[in-house]
């Protein structure tokens, strides 16, 4: 089932979400995760094996019916518009060409989300690009008392931190279009890593369900609000 430009896209998410729950088995109504494809020489596909883990993680622990498999979008593609909740993460170079800005401010705008990871290095580029997509909206730190941090496991203290990069605490960054979060990106903590198979950074166990529990509560945040 494809969605038209024209329909919420986050309220097709609520309606798999609720499917799901239904007990919906259709590989049509399963909910999954879009990875972006993007320019500017970042490693997008980094962590290979955090988003399959994660679905896996939303079958095993939530209502939601997800997928084995994450998506692969580019912006301008028109299948992006089957996917309400993007994400993207690497270490190097962002860069969104002035079509793919319009068509992702289309996107977030009309419905979508996106969670964006930093995997130490894309900082100062993302933060730049996305100012293009959302003008006049600054991202801002998000509270411990903010929804996304208790949507389904208790964050008192906001984002865990997995890995320690410069030492600095990790921050949780939101930016809102009439009312509603349509971005949230993850600074200084690399959920991504830990989400990876255990053999890849060998994370202790703690790190890696704390990085499973948050993204749990980012895929709910997004699909319930």
């Amino acid at each position: 089932m494809k969605i038209g430009a024209g329909l919420p896209l986050l309220a097709w998410a609520v309606v798999l979400f609720f499917a799901g729950a239904a007990g919906a088995e259709t590989d049509e109504g399963l909910f999954t995760i879009a990875r972006i494809r993007y320019g500017g020489g970042g490693d997008w596909y980094a962590d290979p094996t955090s988003l399959p883990n994660l679905l896996r993680g939303l079958r095993e622990r939530t209502n939601i019916r997800a997928a084995a498999e994450e998506a692969r979008v580019e912006i301008l593609g028109e299948e992006i518009f089957r996917y309400p909740f993007l994400y993207m993460t690497g270490h190097g170079t962002v860069r969104f060409t002035p079509a793919e800005i319009e068509r992702l401010r289309f996107h977030l705008q009309s419905g979508g989300f996106l969670w964006a990871d930093d995997n130490y290095g894309m900082d100062a580029s993302f933060r730049r690009e996305i100012r293009k997509v959302l003008p006049g909206s600054e991202l801002v730190e998000l509270p411990f008392d903010h929804p996304i941090y208790h949507a389904f496991y208790d964050f008192p203290n906001g984002l865990p931190k997995i890995h320690e990069h410069d030492g600095h605490p990790p921050k949780g960054y939101g930016i809102h279009h009439e009312g509603r979060l349509v971005v949230f990106y993850t600074y200084e903590t690399d959920i991504g890593d830990g989400l990876e198979d255990a053999d890849v950074h060998n994370d202790p166990p703690e790190k890696r369900e704390a990085a499973l529990r948050m993204a749990i509560n980012i895929v709910h945040y997004a699909l319930t609000h």
